[in-house]
């Protein structure tokens, strides 16, 4: 018989190959085929919102193959959405890619597919979206961090290494106790110009900061966020008052008078407050008097207000000129405290100085007689005067009532009055007349001077 020889090692594979095949079912050892997209290093997306796919030749079991999924930068880890279209698994940022940022695709573990085989994943590469244009970079700022400034015409000033978006940069900067932003862009919108719609406080402290979300013309973001911080403590001088003066006007300007604000404020003049340094407009509405007086304030120099009477002052009265401690200078500093400064007016009151009558003349019924003012008055007021001065009947009551005949004036502060009608009292009967001279800001003036009160003189007829 012819016999074959035997192939121990054929033998020995079948029956391993056999082992293989048991009940429990068939293990397959084919690999699973996957591919990356994008692949490499520095590769560059189009799109802001453009998918990173991982391809596989089988279907996978979609929780493994998304939990070994990473992707960050230099500004954190990217969350994202996946979803899967076939055997393909897509990644999309939910806020999309940003430009010019370099991210890092990582993929590492091992995954299952859904007929059972298993993949061992460790993948690294790199991309960038849009472009891979260097990020912006703020170079210079002023004022410099912690530096001391003035309050008056404040601008904070950044210049940056690349032509920037005017808007991302605007809303990505704010200023610690500014509100209302003016911005100026310069040289091709490197340099970026803030001031303030009004004056900044003085001796505080301002922080500002610019977040990343500024970013330059192609969309590339800045690096990291910048802050500053500066203190309008530059001048440190407190305003103060450094005299208080009466002053005239004349030939168009007020001047000083010579005399002390205590006892030399005269009629007409104004009060001129000094101080050491320019003052801002507030100074204008920190000006009173006690008791009120009436006016208003107007700058004469920088360092120099004028309080305007709109009605004199009250004869023979104490005042107190007060300016409220929240005056400030130009620079916004306060004076120190609340300034107070007492003070009595030249300003006397209208007096009669003399009466002199030459009797009542019993044939005609006739008085004539004299007052005399300490006060010269002008033609106004002699006529007004010579008006307001009366002579009526005061006792008994039932006798005729006078007038009168006639008016000179024999100087400015003298005035010749003739009346008619008086009767002279008889024994045992007594006549009597009153003379008023009005006074109070209605009565008799001169040069805007009064009396304090109505004189009145009480006349009696009598034969002489």
């Amino acid at each position: 018989m012819l016999r074959l020889p035997i192939n121990w090692f054929f033998i020995i594979n079948m029956f391993l190959l056999c082992a293989i095949f048991v009940a429990c079912g068939f293990i397959d050892l084919r690999p699973i085929k996957y591919s990356v997209r994008p692949d490499g290093f520095e590769s560059i997306l189009n799109e802001y919102n453009s998918p990173l796919i991982i391809e596989f030749d089988t279907q996978m079991v979609k929780q493994d193959a998304e939990g070994v999924f990473q992707v960050s930068s230099d500004l954190g880890s990217v969350n994202g959405d996946f979803n899967w279209q076939g055997n393909n698994l897509y990644f999309v940022p939910v806020a999309g890619w940003t430009a010019g940022i370099r991210y890092t695709l990582t993929i590492n573990g091992t995954i299952k597919s859904v007929d059972g085989r298993e993949l061992r994943l460790q993948h690294f590469s790199s991309f960038y979206a849009i472009n891979k244009t260097p990020r912006p970079l703020l170079e210079y700022f002023y004022p410099e961090d912690g530096q001391s400034i003035g309050i008056n015409d404040f601008v904070l000033e950044l210049h940056f290494s690349n032509s920037m978006d005017r808007l991302s940069v605007e809303s990505a900067l704010s200023i610690d106790g500014v509100s209302n932003k003016i911005f100026e862009w310069q040289d091709n919108d490197t340099i970026l110009k803030i001031a303030a719609d009004r004056p900044l406080s003085a001796w505080t402290s301002y922080s500002w900061n610019i977040k990343e979300s500024a970013k330059n013309i192609d969309g590339v973001p800045l690096p990291k966020q910048y802050t500053g911080e500066f203190t309008t403590d530059l001048d440190k001088e407190l305003p103060e008052v450094v005299q208080v003066y009466p002053v005239s006007f004349s030939y168009g300007s007020w001047s000083a008078t010579g005399a002390s604000i205590e006892t030399g404020l005269a009629l007409g003049e104004g009060v001129a407050i000094e101080f050491n340094k320019p003052m801002g407009e507030s100074v204008l509405r920190s000006l009173r008097f006690e008791p009120s007086l009436t006016g208003r304030a107007e700058m004469l120099a920088e360092n120099k207000v004028v309080y305007i009477f709109t009605r004199n002052p009250e004869p023979e009265t104490a005042y107190t000129l007060i300016i409220s401690q929240d005056a400030r200078d130009t620079e916004g500093l306060k004076i120190g405290s609340e300034y107070r400064l007492s003070f009595l007016p030249d300003i006397p009151y209208l007096r009669v100085l003399s009466f002199v009558d030459d009797g009542v003349d019993a044939g005609t019924g006739e008085i004539t007689f004299s007052i005399g003012f300490s006060l010269p008055l002008n033609n106004e007021e002699k006529v007004n005067a010579a008006q307001k001065i009366n002579l009526s009947v005061f006792f008994p009551r039932m006798i005729p009532p006078v007038a009168l005949q006639f008016v000179s004036w024999i100087s400015d502060d003298r005035i010749f009055m003739r009346w008619e009608g008086l009767q002279t009292g008889s024994i045992g009967e007594e006549n009597y007349y009153k003379l008023t001279i009005p006074g109070g800001r209605g009565g008799v003036s001169a040069g805007g001077l009064y009396m304090k009160e109505d004189v009145v003189i009480y006349l009696e007829a009598v034969n002489e």
